[in-house]
């Protein structure tokens, strides 16, 4: 049986002779091709995050202990990051010792979930270094049907509770580091635009008398970082707009370069370089096949209504060849 139309298969040829399960098939096809691209798309903004000196901005501007630093400075204290190969669950994340820090937190009957990236920054403060457990996540949408904020803490919470056996013994939890969850939220909805927000823990009097110890309870910050390309002139914030121009998708990977190295004096390696080409070649890719889908669409519809092709050309603007080809991409007649 065919699993999209219900109607036999053809048993010499092991295909479903009904049309509309060739066109499903097909359109499963395109959308996993999609799908791929996407994936990629997604892997690419994250390998471009994991670049130090792109950390190095993030940090200065949203980690307080990094604030007073150079970025130059700040890179140096980047131990190399690890790019979603860390779990957020329990059960793994401790397996490997602090060098190399993965990103990778499991436990069995809950699944595995990755960290996009997460590393160890060390504050250079004091003569007692304090290091730092960052974790970067990048979001395409503001409410993925969850709030974000508590999804932050969530994250942040395991980074915390992974530290037994690896940077604290039971009872020494002085030894707990400080954990920062920071997400990156593209597309940020217009009344937001571009903004940055920190959640933390903060001491409140209910009857006063206790002193404020605060690094004994500030270990744990999620920080949301609001991206909108549509209200970049509004904001003046150089990390901002520095972001906004790095994640842009509309932008050549030619002027992203010039205008990164020229007005923020981002070097270009040869590794930012080459993903910052491939992000652009991605969505285009992504764009053309967005495209090519909605004019198969619109295309299939009319033929369905028994239009001629010499008017499908006309309204939808497209050639012989073109329409030839949609036509035999889903084996319809072509008379």
């Amino acid at each position: 049986m065919c699993p999209f139309c219900d109607k036999k298969i053809d048993k010499n040829t092991s295909t479903c002779k009904n049309k509309k399960g060739d066109i499903l098939n097909t359109e499963l096809s395109r959308t996993l091709t999609i799908a791929e691209a996407k994936e990629q798309y997604d892997e690419n903004c994250k390998n471009i995050l994991s670049n130090k000196v792109i950390l190095a901005w993030i940090l200065r501007r949203t980690v307080k202990e990094f604030a007073v630093y150079s970025i130059d400075r700040i890179m140096e204290c980047i131990e190399k990051p690890t790019v979603s190969k860390v779990c957020v669950n329990p059960g793994l994340t401790n397996h490997q010792k602090i060098t190399g820090i993965n990103t990778e937190d499991a436990v069995n009957e809950e699944g595995v979930i990755y960290y996009d990236l997460r590393f160890f920054a060390i504050v250079p403060k004091t003569q007692e270094k304090i290091r730092l457990i960052i974790n970067v996540e990048a979001q395409k949408s503001f409410y993925p049907g969850y709030h974000i904020e508590t999804r932050g803490i969530f994250y942040a919470a395991r980074m915390l509770s992974a530290q037994l056996g690896t940077e604290f013994a039971i009872p020494n939890y002085q030894n707990l580091k400080k954990v920062y969850s920071i997400w990156i939220c593209m597309n940020a909805p217009n009344y937001i635009g571009n903004a940055i927000s920190e959640y933390k823990i903060a001491k409140e009097d209910i009857i006063s008398g206790i002193p404020d110890n605060v690094e004994a309870y500030d270990k744990l910050s999620v920080i949301m970082i609001c991206l909108n390309q549509k209200k970049e002139d509004q904001t003046n914030d150089s990390f901002l707009k520095m972001m906004n121009l790095l994640l842009n998708s509309h932008i050549s990977a030619k002027e992203k370069k010039k205008i990164l190295q020229t007005d923020y004096h981002i070097p270009m390696t040869i590794r930012l370089g080459e993903e910052l080409n491939f992000m652009c070649n991605l969505s285009d890719l992504l764009e053309e096949e967005v495209l090519n889908r909605k004019e198969t669409e619109i295309v299939l519809k009319m033929i369905a209504q028994g239009l001629s092709d010499e008017t499908i050309m006309e309204c939808v603007t497209i050639s012989k060849e073109r329409l030839m080809q949609i036509k035999n991409s889903q084996n319809l007649n072509t008379k």
